[in-house]
């Protein structure tokens, strides 16, 4: 008999600790949804120069490599991240002529003016826009 009370009492706690545990789970806040991935969601373009340069730095390496698309989205990148970055608008526009793209060629070549019209480089990109306009033209009136 003592046996069977002690059994009775082990059983009586454990079910006591189940429902106890039960009623625990029902008190807790619903998990959060899953973040998304960042990578997934468009960045917030404010000036940042470091993120610009970091951009420009892969956009050479692909220039470099021959790799003119992906270099123009790099480039594109850098002068998302700082509009006034000249450096990045000039070789964007060279990787648009390597591209055989004159037409986004001459927009870069003039939003570099537009930026910088006394920069050292500003002669150089004059006559490469000439150059391109003239082109284009020709190419139009065919």
């Amino acid at each position: 008999m003592a046996r069977l009370q002690r059994i009775l009492s082990i059983w009586l706690l454990a079910a006591s600790v189940m429902t106890a545990l039960g009623q625990q789970s029902q008190q807790q806040e619903p998990p959060e949804p899953p973040e998304e991935d960042e990578s997934l969601q468009k960045p917030n373009y404010s000036f940042n120069p470091i993120e610009a340069e970091k951009h420009y730095r892969v956009g050479n390496f692909y220039f470099r490599k021959g790799s003119y698309k992906a270099a123009a989205l790099r480039f594109e990148e850098a002068v998302r991240w700082n509009p006034g970055y000249t450096e990045a608008l000039s070789k964007l526009g060279e990787s648009y002529e390597k591209l055989h793209d004159p037409e986004r060629a001459i927009e870069v070549y003039r939003k570099f003016l537009e930026v910088a019209p006394d920069s050292k480089d500003a002669s150089d990109i004059r006559k490469r826009l000439g150059t391109l306009e003239a082109k284009t033209k020709q190419a139009r009136q065919k």
